[in-house]
């Protein structure tokens, strides 16, 4: 956008109109009373006689660019400004050993159900062709197997949420050099499932946050095996601070191939039999007035959040600014010019006499 913010100043337009008419078109020509000068007439005019007339105009074209200048010419940049009221959300991933399954796809190669849930998730908040993302809402991270940890508080910063997000990974057992376990006891507990204490740790942090809607996002693909609190203990904890729950069973029930490691250091895939409690899971989700969601596969769990999107919108308030940047400099500069210009020329070439 383009605008004068001081446009009455074009009103000395007419003065200076007025000077021109006077100066230049009524003012008497200097004469030389001479016997005859009819023989001038055929003389042919020179370059520098022809170019003297617009010499003669320099001052009153600048006297036109100090005119703009007055008038502040301004350039304006319009944006549409989005006062947004975003939700809180706190995002809870099982990071057990059922995790590991390798029966999810991405980009064509198997991977496995942490993977996936990480790479939907970061789509859900940075967004996609099918996700808008959520850079109004302030979003926490937790990652629970046998005990829970909080990876990300709740914040706006999305860039470092899911810097955080990336680093979340299943368990890992600690050998020796000789290979040989060193804390079974931690390993085996981190492989567990303590669903309770993840719901009830996500409340700790939604429950002081100054949000109108407060979402837990809970991914998992088992059942409770650890942990103080049940599952529906966790949900009654929600339900308490209003906070829905939007429960996420990853795969099914049944068989699902594993990468796992042989004494002798080689990979190989077997077959293991695993569990999804879904009927708890439905019942967190309809205590706190949430929903269940199944995600046998990728594309499914792009859809859920897909779902989440649309029944937790963000309320928006569109506002129109414009953000000018001054140019009178330019005119300024320019009319400085042509009439210092002007004085040189009218003083040295373009002298006149009388």
């Amino acid at each position: 956008m383009f605008r004068f913010q001081s446009p009455y100043y074009f009103l000395f337009l007419i003065p200076l109109a007025i000077l021109v008419i006077i100066l230049e078109f009524r003012r008497p020509l200097a004469s030389v009373i001479y016997s005859d000068v009819s023989l001038l007439r055929f003389v042919p005019r020179t370059l520098i006689q022809q170019c003297a007339l617009f010499v003669t105009w320099l001052f009153y074209l600048g006297m036109v660019f100090w005119i703009a200048a007055l008038a502040r010419p301004q350039s304006g940049k319009e944006e549409y400004r989005i006062r947004a009221e975003g939700i809180a959300i706190a995002l809870c991933v099982d990071r057990s050993g059922s995790m590991a399954a390798i029966d999810f796809t991405l980009n064509g190669q198997r991977v496995n159900r942490l993977e996936a849930v990480k790479k939907t998730f970061h789509d859900f908040v940075a967004g996609n062709s099918l996700l808008p993302g959520r850079k109004d809402d302030m979003i926490g991270l937790l990652a629970f197997g046998g005990y829970v940890d909080a990876f990300c508080p709740l914040t706006l910063d999305h860039v470092t949420l899911l810097e955080m997000l990336s680093q979340i990974q299943l368990p890992t057992p600690m050998v020796d050099d000789r290979g040989n376990l060193l804390d079974r006891r931690l390993y085996e507990e981190e492989n567990m499932t303590a669903i309770g204490d993840a719901l009830a740790q996500a409340v700790d942090r939604l429950k002081d946050i100054p949000s109108k809607s407060k979402v837990i996002i809970l991914l998992s693909d088992g059942e409770q095996t650890f942990g103080t609190l049940t599952p529906l203990e966790g949900a009654e904890t929600a339900k308490a601070f209003g906070i829905k729950v939007y429960a996420i069973g990853i795969g099914t029930t049944g068989e699902a191939p594993y990468v796992v490691t042989d004494s002798f250091g080689q990979q190989r895939i077997t077959v293991q039999h695993v569990t999804i409690d879904e009927e708890t899971l439905q019942k967190i989700a309809v205590l706190t007035g949430g929903q269940y969601f199944n995600a046998q596969n990728t594309h499914a769990l792009e859809q859920v959040y897909a779902e989440i999107d649309q029944l937790e919108k963000t309320t928006h308030e569109g506002r129109t600014y414009t953000q000018y940047t001054e140019l009178f400099r330019y005119p300024l500069i320019m009319g400085t010019v042509l009439i210092l210009l002007h004085q040189i020329l009218i003083c040295t070439r373009f002298r006149r006499l009388p």
